[in-house]
């Protein structure tokens, strides 16, 4: 690599976030990880990463806030450097029937995973295009391509978060910049595997081809891809990372 480039994740030190921020420094780069500022563990998380090699840059940052947003970014580029790599990462579920959701469980879902991926764009975007490169992955989900019962804002804000890849994707494309979809499927974090054995082998492994669930690994793997000089020609795609449980 022939600088250290700058690369922020989003929600980097839950399950998945935790192995796209790892493995992305073990690639190289120089990786800053924003978690909620609700989160009473994030010191015990970088002591734990510092155990292990690891020296994040590390900032609290509620992504639903555009202004807090706008301020964190510039404080890790003043602090860091321009940043040259995002992955909107973070998100949360508010899961319940249709029926029984509310307004705010519907705009907690929202604000958060959808309006984060603009939030968050929206202050290094013009960085990139002024440097000629940049690579901006969005996180969404299996669901937000076939839906999910008693997803319907999860699955409206994921599936939102591809429509809006391919029109910046359009936008940028002549300026070195890059933006694309990973839609994983079930993968084998510490949130999914907590789910009863039983459910998982009745309801869950019989959905998806593999017969396994995903490694966060291998999703940390293919965002590093995406992040790479060889994915240059590769920009406005939605990569699914799903075991073949919806071939889409």
């Amino acid at each position: 690599m022939a600088q250290q480039r700058i690369a922020v994740v989003t929600g980097g030190m839950g399950g998945l976030g935790e192995s796209i921020s790892t493995k992305m420094a073990d690639a190289g780069y120089k990786v800053v990880v924003t978690y909620s500022p609700s989160n009473t563990k994030w010191k015990a998380w970088l002591d734990e990463m510092k155990g292990k090699g690891y020296a994040f840059g590390a900032y609290p940052l509620d992504v639903a806030s555009f202004d807090d947003c706008a301020a964190k970014v510039e404080q890790v580029q003043k602090d860091i450097g321009a940043i040259d790599i995002l992955v909107n990462n973070a998100g949360i579920t508010r899961d319940m029937t249709f029926k029984k959701m509310s307004k705010a469980d519907w705009d907690a879902v929202m604000h958060t995973n959808l309006d984060s991926c603009f939030n968050m764009t929206k202050q290094v975007m013009d960085g990139m295009i002024d440097r000629n490169w940049g690579r901006v992955i969005n996180v969404s989900s299996v669901n937000g391509q076939k839906g999910a019962f008693g997803q319907t804002n999860y699955s409206a804000a994921k599936a939102g978060i591809h429509g809006f890849t391919k029109a910046l994707a359009l936008e940028v494309a002549k300026k070195g910049v890059t933006v694309n979809t990973i839609s994983p499927g079930y993968i084998g974090t510490k949130m999914v595997t907590a789910i009863p054995k039983e459910i998982l082998d009745s309801k869950i492994l019989p959905q998806i081809p593999i017969g396994r669930l995903g490694k966060p690994d291998e999703v940390a793997g293919l965002i590093i891809y995406l992040c790479s000089e060889e994915a240059a020609f590769v920009t406005g795609a939605n990569i699914s990372i799903n075991g073949g449980q919806h071939m889409y």
